[in-house]
């Protein structure tokens, strides 16, 4: 959407008694939002018609409600802002409903302005234009706070207390619905500032008691996921006092770049693994130590710093200390006192060969570096459900905590793109590259349309084997060589995107993708970088990603 001219604002200016969507558009405002992802429809015409008007949010269109959705999730995992996107109900509600998944399961906030049928058909079953049994029941399956508006007069406060659930405490979508006759109904009603977000006291006995522990620890490791990346300087700190390596799966990437020597991957924390006396959670799910690492070592001690006090009753810990990740790792890192004797020597040696173990992952690591290469430190890079955006997860360098997008747990194909695309527009003028297989690509392959259109210079890196690949290695190797519904059909995908109007370029070598990035870079130019390949070469990244307990 072009945004009026001077001009038109000042012949139409906004009303002195708004409208429901006036007042969604005032509460935007004031919450800081200067970007909307948004597809619209009948439900929701009043709504764009305000930010017509109001002509200072930009809003971002694409092909497809789950576009819209992811953008807003890539916005919020770049920037650690609400990501805001509105859809219709009911079918747009449900495309866009994958991405808000998604955004569960990262923790990520993002908030989804949606309508509903008339008041007067609500409830009534009757089949009215996009009605769904129950709307509301649904979304608070998939988000942490829902609510439906029946007034004008209610806007201001549901919308600041959705931006609040959405940013305070544990970060994650909400959805706020407003009915398509309520939209541009008027009442005298003003805006609604930001609440404040609340923030857990750290309880200071708790924190002696984790000191305690890691008093007499001689092997600590510290766990990290994605509610740890704002406080990344606290998380190192704490890391260098204890001289411990600090482990991330996939969110936490970054928190402690992988060039520091406390800065360790899955693989090289696993290496670490048998020997941790006390491990330390903080912001983090530690997936590694109850999924995806077989054997805890025996009398491991477990402290976890997290905002969620769910999480002190889903995982099994010695110390649970409720709390900001930031606040409660200063406060420990404190407790803990000086710096302990440095390992630097030692961890960098083990880094090293644990790096050359695993360079039998095939063609993938080497592409990877070729990225890393010439993508720059603050450079995105989004990863993808495929043999390379698996391998990422300990293949690819990350220097700074965002920097490394994932949709974490959900494993969500078809991510990758569309949430590029919201990551470019959080930071128009940092690189982004995206990585993903041809089937996960094709899944949102129309939005090339979106990224010319709206000048979002997203460079994708597609590797076609015709195969949705794990699926059909994990076929072949699970049901004695049979496999179905896996191979893939594909286009030409560099003359796919010269005919959007995007750059298309080709890469068979480590070298040709080098040059090829460059040349996309220079380009300032949506661009496409195809990689043919060949499927199954060399070792999995999944033999790292589950090792065996006995790493044999």
């Amino acid at each position: 959407m072009v945004p009026p001219t001077d001009e038109a604002q000042e012949a139409l200016p906004m009303p002195t008694t708004p409208t429901a969507a006036d007042l969604i558009v005032g509460g935007l405002r004031a919450h800081g939002v200067d970007t909307v992802f948004g597809l619209p429809g009948v439900q929701t015409y009043d709504l764009f018609d305000s930010l017509a008007r109001a002509g200072d949010i930009r809003v971002i269109g694409a092909r497809h409600e789950q576009t819209v959705a992811y953008m807003a999730f890539g916005y919020a995992q770049a920037t650690g802002r609400t990501g805001v996107y509105t859809v219709v109900p009911g079918p747009g509600v449900l495309n866009a409903s994958a991405a808000m998944l998604s955004a569960h399961g990262a923790s990520a906030p993002v908030l989804c302005l949606t309508s509903e049928i008339p008041r007067a058909y609500l409830g009534r079953g009757l089949g009215h234009l996009h009605e769904m049994p129950d709307q509301l029941a649904t979304l608070r399956t998939i988000t942490k706070w829902s609510a439906l508006i029946e007034h004008p007069s209610e806007v201001p406060d549901a919308l600041a207390t959705a931006f609040r659930e959405a940013a305070g405490g544990r970060p994650r979508p909400v959805s706020l619905a407003v009915p398509w006759d309520v939209l541009g109904l008027r009442a005298p009603a003003e805006v609604a500032g930001p609440l404040p977000l609340p923030r857990p006291i750290v309880d200071p006995e708790a924190i002696d008691e984790a000191a305690d522990l890691l008093a007499g620890a001689k092997n600590p490791m510290i766990m990290v996921g994605g509610g740890a990346r704002h406080a990344a300087a606290a998380v190192r700190a704490l890391a260098e006092r204890l001289q411990a390596p600090v482990v991330p799966f996939r969110g936490g990437r970054g928190i402690v770049g992988d060039d520091h020597p406390l800065g360790f991957t899955c693989v090289s924390g696993f290496e670490r693994w048998p020997e941790t006396d006390v491990v330390i959670g903080i912001g983090s799910r530690m997936e590694l130590s109850w999924f995806r690492w077989p054997e805890k070592p025996a009398g491991l001690k477990t402290i976890l710093l997290d905002i969620d006090p769910r999480q002190a009753t889903r995982l099994e810990a010695d110390v649970a200390i409720v709390a900001d990740a930031g606040d409660a790792a200063a406060a420990l890192a404190e407790a803990v006192g000086p710096q302990r004797t440095d390992r630097t020597e030692e961890f960098t040696t083990l880094k090293t060969t644990v790096a050359e173990r695993f360079s039998d992952v095939g063609p993938e690591l080497e592409y990877l570096r070729a990225i890393r290469d010439v993508l720059p430190r603050d450079g995105f890079f989004v990863e993808e459900i495929c043999q390379v955006g698996f391998a990422s997860y300990f293949g690819f360098e990350v220097y700074t905590p965002r920097t490394f997008v994932t949709c974490g747990h959900q494993g969500t194909l078809g991510f990758g793109y569309p949430t590029a695309l919201g990551v470019q527009a959080a930071f128009p003028g940092r690189p982004v590259v995206s990585v993903a297989g041809d089937g996960g690509f094709m899944f949102a392959a129309q939005e090339l349309a979106t990224a010319v259109q709206y000048g979002l210079n997203v460079v994708a890196v597609v590797f076609d084997n015709g195969y949705y690949g794990n699926v059909h290695l994990d076929q072949e190797r699970l049901f004695e060589g049979r496999a179905l519904g896996g191979q893939l059909r594909n286009p030409d995908f560099a003359r796919l995107a010269e005919t959007f109007g995007a750059l298309g370029l080709t890469a068979r070598t480590p070298d040709d993708l080098r040059s090829a990035l460059d040349k996309a870079f220079a380009s300032g130019r949506p661009a496409l970088v195809h990689v043919p390949c060949e499927l199954g070469v060399g070792a999995s990244p999944w033999k790292y990603l589950m090792p065996k307990s006995d790493r044999s």
